[in-house]
């Protein structure tokens, strides 16, 4: 059986889990799918979704990826149901692995393949209340190990959401109450400016303000840092190096 997990934090600890003697297996899927463009997302080389993710990369932070994991996603699913294994999907309240659980159910619609997952939120995606599968100590996770078939008409709304997402192509997609919804990135911009003060502080502070208060997604920081260079290209906040590779050693403050 195939496990899926949303980043390595999840799949390191899926692993102490799952017994690979017996030829099940944890892949890992890295793309984080709440924020960027999605709509040649399945579409190899998959050109818009990787310029995004260089763009987002901050110049000077070393190792540089080459973002091939994007489109090697995209043709590993796309071969997911020619395969025999089963697939099981790990999944919390993050609009990431939301959307990492429709992605694999349009992949496997109409196929042989069973879906299951494995339910490790609390299906309330509000900050205080939600819970991603890395958030889990061991043994908290160890007790959620419920495998549950995904039944075919589920899969079908999963599937359908997954193409409205990609279609729709919005900036930011939240997950709110089991349905995504796009935006751009406007609202996520105003909260960061609004968390600046018109002192000198560090860009970090004003960061975990924005993470502390933002429902339906996890902004991480490569993201919030990418909105901070943007932002100061348009004269709204200042940073003291906007080339910095590590945001944790730049200041901010908002434009007179």
């Amino acid at each position: 059986m195939w496990h899926l997990t949303c980043g390595d934090l999840a799949a390191d600890s899926v692993r102490q889990l799952v017994d690979e003697s017996t030829g099940d297996e944890v892949r890992v899927l890295r793309d984080d799918l709440a924020v960027g463009p999605l709509a040649d997302i399945e579409r190899p080389p998959c050109a818009m979704r990787s310029d995004f993710w260089k763009e987002v990369w901050p110049v000077g932070l070393e190792p540089r990826p080459d973002f091939a994991g994007v489109d090697e996603d995209a043709e590993w699913l796309a071969g997911l149901p020619g395969q025999s294994r089963p697939v099981t999907v790990w999944h919390g309240d993050s609009a990431s692995e939301q959307l990492m659980l429709a992605r694999v159910a349009a992949a496997l619609e109409g196929a042989a393949i069973p879906l299951h997952e494995v339910v490790c939120g609390t299906g309330d995606s509000r900050v205080g209340t939600r819970m991603a599968v890395s958030m889990h100590a061991l043994d908290a996770l160890a007790a959620r190990y419920q495998t549950r078939l995904v039944e075919p008409a589920r899969i079908a709304d999963l599937a359908s959401q997954w193409r409205a997402a990609g279609e729709e192509n919005a900036a930011i997609r939240r997950w709110i109450d089991g349905r995504f919804v796009g935006e751009s990135n406007a609202r996520i911009d105003d909260e960061l400016v609004a968390a600046c003060s018109d002192d000198w502080m560090p860009l970090a502070r004003a960061m975990a303000e924005v993470m502390g208060r933002c429902d339906g997604f996890f902004p991480t920081d490569l993201f919030l840092y990418w909105r901070a260079r943007e932002l100061a290209q348009r004269g709204l906040i200042q940073l003291s190096d906007s080339a910095e590779a590590e945001y944790s050693k730049v200041q901010v403050r908002r434009s007179s």
